[in-house]
């Protein structure tokens, strides 16, 4: 069975289908005190001591900021159709609020759409790619329920100025990664992990309200006019049974995704947490001496206002994991690994399993009620010594992009678009710049910060990377 998944099919995507690749503003920018910007989480995180690797910041990253021109000049190198970049919230409300709108920020965005509508490449515009103002990290970020409103009129101005010329929007990126990473690991910004039982259902809770005001408001205020699309981007990876015939694995793998990307997915297109995720949240709650479950509960007015808060389904997805049973201090009950045969990258956590890909796309359609979906990040990374070749992830891409259309065509996933993440390496956020992702390299040693890396789209008439996706 698996043999018959790896071999490749050939065939096309819908007309008018979405290829793309990916960036986020703290990762690319620089320019990190320039024209007005107020501080990120991202901006303290990385000036305090053991938190980067190599103490690598972004402060100045691939001075993208500065090199509108020579970006979409790589994106024509790379045939795209749309390119998905984030605003980032500090440079347009320094505080946070709306108290002060930094036009000069905006202005950059305006030039940056601009250019791209110039090269015919359409916008997708993440409102939230996790460079949260510290400003609002002080009074309690996304713990503070505040932050919904805050949200919501931060997307109000990025709307109001951008929405005549940008029709695909992303509010939030990766909530997961934000609520669990963020708030409970503490390995990315804002580095908490004294709560790690509470604060990141807190913050989740949050981001849920916020990601559904944001979609309310422009249903209501901007749509007609601007005739755009809003949804969420959830990221997960897959899960399978770590001994197949074993029902307590199997079990574990569905936990696994009900408390990744179910604990998203779910209430947007459901209207509230799923009930394996609630129950065993409120039994490991009750068992550890807490009166109340530490999962909050949504009331029915809240179940109302974010059940559909959806234009689409986005979706990032990396790789796959082997699940078992766990029973020791874990919410989830459920034990990772991966298989020693898969193949490495230069993410330890990144294994080259393409059969997950389909599966999961399939998971998303038969449980979400086959939603459009949008793959808004996919990609692979390498470490060391570039010899620009990609023959690597020439592989990847090859090899994951044929399980999509094997989902597309054989299993009726609407599939509406592909993004690779990432146009060029950037700082991979605690990795600093270890981790390359990019379509292009970008040699950190010349003070131009010079992007080049020979394109994987160009084998003759051989699909490799995007080669032979229309332009």
């Amino acid at each position: 069975m698996e043999c018959l998944q790896i071999l490749p099919i050939y065939g096309h995507f819908p007309e008018g289908f979405v290829w793309s690749v990916a960036t986020a503003s703290y990762q690319i920018e620089g320019a990190w005190r320039a024209d007005g910007k107020g501080l990120s989480i991202w901006d303290a995180f990385t000036h305090t001591a053991f938190r980067i690797a190599n103490y690598d910041t972004g402060d100045i990253a691939c001075d993208s900021y500065n090199k509108i021109s020579e970006d979409v000049e790589m994106l024509k190198k790379l045939r795209v159709n749309h390119y998905r970049f984030s605003v980032s919230w500090p440079r347009i409300l320094p505080d946070g609020t709306t108290r002060q709108i930094n036009q000069a920020g905006l202005n950059h965005y305006h030039r940056l759409v601009d250019a791209l509508l110039a090269a015919n490449i359409k916008p997708q515009v993440t409102l939230y790619h996790w460079d949260l103002p510290q400003a609002l990290q002080n009074v309690g970020g996304w713990e503070n329920d505040t932050i919904i409103e805050r949200f919501r009129d931060y997307a109000d101005v990025v709307f109001s100025n951008l929405g005549d010329k940008v029709k695909f929007w992303i509010t939030i990126n990766e909530p997961y990664n934000v609520a669990n990473i963020g708030h409970g690991y503490g390995t990315a910004a804002p580095g908490i992990s004294s709560r790690p039982g509470t604060a990141p259902y807190i913050v989740g809770h949050n981001l849920i309200k916020a990601h559904a005001e944001a979609w309310h408001l422009y249903n209501d205020k901007y749509r007609a006019k601007q005739g755009g699309i809003v949804g969420i981007t959830i990221n997960s990876d897959w899960a399978e049974p770590r001994n197949p015939y074993k029902q307590e694995d199997i079990d574990a793998a569905r936990r696994f995704l009900e408390f990744q990307i179910g604990w998203f997915a779910h209430p947007v297109f459901n209207g509230d947490y799923s009930d394996l995720m609630k129950n065993r949240i409120r039994e490991r709650s009750l068992a550890g001496g807490r009166p109340i479950s530490r999962l909050p509960e949504f009331t029915p007015e809240e179940v109302k206002r974010i059940k559909g808060t959806h234009d689409y389904f986005g979706f990032n997805h990396y790789t796959t994991i082997l699940a078992s049973n766990l029973d020791f201090k874990n919410l989830q009950g459920v034990g990772t690994i991966y298989d020693r045969t898969w193949l490495n990258s230069g993410s330890t956590w990144l294994k080259v399993t393409p059969p997950g890909f389909r599966k999961i796309l399939n998971f998303i359609k038969n449980e979400y009620g086959s939603p459009p979906i949008y793959i808004t990040e996919n990609g692979i990374s390498e470490r060391g010594d570039m010899d620009l070749n990609d023959v690597h992830r020439i592989h990847y891409y090859e090899s994951y992009l044929n399980q999509a259309l094997k989902a597309y065509l054989i299993d009726g996933v609407d599939i509406r678009g592909y993004t690779a993440w990432t146009l060029m390496d950037n700082l991979e956020w605690a990795a600093g710049f270890d981790e390359k992702f990019g379509f292009f390299y970008v040699n950190h040693s010349d003070p131009s910060l010079i992007s080049s890396r020979p394109s994987p789209v160009s084998r003759g008439g051989e699909f490799s990377g995007f080669g032979s996706v229309p332009s």
